[in-house]
């Protein structure tokens, strides 16, 4: 996550390098040419501030799903960028640029606080129920419409596909048997 975390940071100072030539790079809503964003868009920010408030939640989310295994954590993460990037692109205004780790970061959290519930393990949900303690209310107010300059959209849609990819990720009971 350090690593992740140093990318997304030196992906900025080229940005400011070059006069911020990398942010066009979003997502532009229901614009074709926008579609590519859905990838480049949770790798860019629109300034240092940006970048610096979603590096320790990224860290902190990104470790503890990291911790059930890298392979299904990049999985997850892959599904969490594509679903956000897309109800980005369909439900933002038109003619703006959404760009950030933001929609990974509420998909992290919507993720962890949805997957011991749903993998039915003791230590999952109590991980889940102490991030909904911690930044319960601050996620919850970042999907607020209340500011123009925050894509409360993505934060919206991270949450839904971190929660729509903990459901996928389920595990099946064991037994054998099918309930009736």
């Amino acid at each position: 996550m350090l690593g992740w975390v140093t990318l997304l940071w030196v992906i900025e100072v080229i940005d400011l390098a070059t006069g911020h030539a990398l942010d066009p790079y979003g997502i532009t809503p229901r614009d074709a040419d926008g579609l590519g964003g859905i990838l480049t868009a949770p790798f860019l920010h629109f300034g240092f501030a940006h970048v610096a408030a979603n590096s320790v939640p990224l860290l902190i989310f990104g470790f503890v799903a990291a911790l059930s295994g890298i392979r299904h954590f990049l999985a997850a993460s892959a599904l969490v960028i594509l679903g956000d990037g897309i109800g980005v692109w369909l439900i933002s205004p038109s003619h703006t640029n959404t760009a950030g780790a933001s929609g990974l970061v509420f998909g992290l959290f919507g993720y962890l606080v949805v997957r011991g519930f749903v993998e039915r393990k003791v230590l999952g949900i109590a991980v889940g129920v102490v991030i909904a303690a911690i930044w319960g209310g601050s996620f919850f107010l970042g999907m607020l419409p209340t500011n123009t300059e925050v894509s409360w959209q993505g934060h919206l849609c991270g949450l839904a596909a971190g929660v729509l990819t903990a459901l996928f990720f389920r595990r099946p009971a064991r037994g054998g048997a099918l309930p009736v």
